[in-house]
């Protein structure tokens, strides 16, 4: 199936390839890499950088969907790489089961998350890529590979930013289904969160903070989505800040008509764990996004970083969220061996300004072990990658075994891995 090149899902980003495919099947995909030079694969095109790109075959997923395969003793469930994880959350909860998170986008694609250590949010929650179980992909040589949890190269394969060939399955960790009720509260101090930041982000199984910087000492908004299975209570009052009263958009002065229920309405962890809901989209695509995961015992200090920038930082900003993630032991997630709070920050599509912007942000954030999230805009180097992510020489190793003939090279790998 030849399909349009186009661009990213922003828009700021035109893919240079020389065409376009999406295989339906292994075969298709072990077909398409025969005698190619350069290929990359595509998801949802959620990159905000050219990650995805490539100068030879473009290889999208969207057609990597097959049903997904529920194994109920192993807690397991098997899925396309192309799936989205709206859809395959929406296939778990008539089958009884869930997920243990999700992102704040449904839309998604399961294969390009995980590629990139995306990420939702809970004090104990792992990224998306820590619930993965085990890896399908098709190298350049057209061997398929499985690697499961536990196996030599596993840990290193699963944040894999594409670089060790086309993943066609992922099996994801499930457990029983469960539901959600999320409370909004308005204007937290920042200093209180600052002081009290376990406690805000243990208020709930999923907390989110979200502000403009237009007002550097307050937070404008915190959602807290608490798990009605939880033995704590649910959340009633949060510190200073007021209970809504309405439906909040994270974006100020925008309809919540997109967002997934609030006010403590009770739901399904697949319609409310996401802060969009699958049937729309949030927005036309005009936004840039970059994100840094900080040490959590670092937050402190980033927060001040970022509020000591919020003069240059609020006009090119429609909004940062701030979330916490669990650690794991992925070679190049950015929760590598260390729980992070995520710093992430939804700008206004002007590319140029926010590129300045982030080298002076990197000037603060970097030498607190901020790591920069591979699918988003960031100005760092190789070098201070190299520092950020410690495995990176590991894995490029790893990659150099898996893809000998650097097929999976594009521009991007390039200044990653040298």
């Amino acid at each position: 199936m030849t399909l349009q090149i186009g661009t990213n899902w922003a828009g700021n980003l035109a893919y240079t390839a020389e065409r376009i495919i999406a295989p339906a099947n292994v075969h298709e995909v072990r077909d398409a890499l025969s005698g190619v030079r350069r290929a990359r694969a595509v998801g949802s095109r959620h990159s905000f950088n050219d990650i995805a790109d490539t100068s030879g075959l473009l290889i999208s997923t969207e057609r990597l969907t097959e049903s997904p395969v529920v194994d109920a003793e192993r807690r397991t469930v098997r899925a396309g790489a192309g799936t989205r994880y709206g859809d395959l959350g929406a296939h778990l909860q008539r089958e009884g089961w869930a997920l243990s998170n999700l992102a704040s986008l449904p839309h998604i694609s399961v294969a390009g998350a995980i590629a990139t250590g995306t990420h939702g949010s809970g004090d104990r929650i792992g990224s998306l890529a820590s619930a993965v179980a085990a890896l399908e992909f098709v190298t350049a040589a057209g061997e398929t590979v499985t690697l499961r949890r536990g196996d030599a190269d596993f840990e290193g394969a699963v944040v894999s930013l594409g670089a060790l060939g086309i993943v066609t399955h992922v099996t994801l960790d499930i457990e029983p289904t469960f539901q959600i009720a999320q409370h909004v509260f308005e204007e937290l101090p920042l200093q209180t969160l600052i002081e009290s930041f376990d406690a805000v982000t243990a208020s709930g199984y999923s907390v989110s903070s979200f502000t403009t910087w237009r007002t550097p000492e307050t937070i404008d908004q915190v959602w807290v989505k608490h798990r009605k299975d939880a033995a704590v209570p649910t959340p009633t009052a949060l510190f200073d800040a007021r209970p809504a009263t309405v439906d909040h958009h994270p974006l100020p002065g925008q309809t919540a008509e997109s967002c997934t229920p609030q006010l403590g309405v009770a739901g399904a962890w697949v319609d409310r764990l996401p802060h969009f809901v699958l049937g729309f989209t949030p927005s036309n695509g005009d936004e840039l996004q970059t994100e840094y995961l900080v040490p959590r015992d670092r937050i402190g200090d980033a927060l001040r970083v970022v509020r000591d920038q919020a003069g240059a930082v609020a006009p090119l900003l429609q909004v940062n969220e701030i979330r916490t993630v669990a650690g794991d032991e992925l070679w190049l997630s950015p929760s590598h061996s260390t729980d992070v709070v995520g710093l992430h920050f939804t700008w206004l599509s002007r590319q140029p300004e926010v590129e300045r912007v982030l080298v002076d942000l990197e000037e603060g954030l970097l030498p607190l072990g901020a790591r920069p999230h591979w699918g988003k805009l960031f100005a760092a180097d190789r070098e201070a990658l190299r520092r950020a992510y410690p495995r990176l020489d590991d894995f490029t190793a790893l990659a150099e075994r898996y893809d000998p003939e650097h097929v999976f090279r594009n521009a991007y790998l390039d200044r990653i891995l040298g």
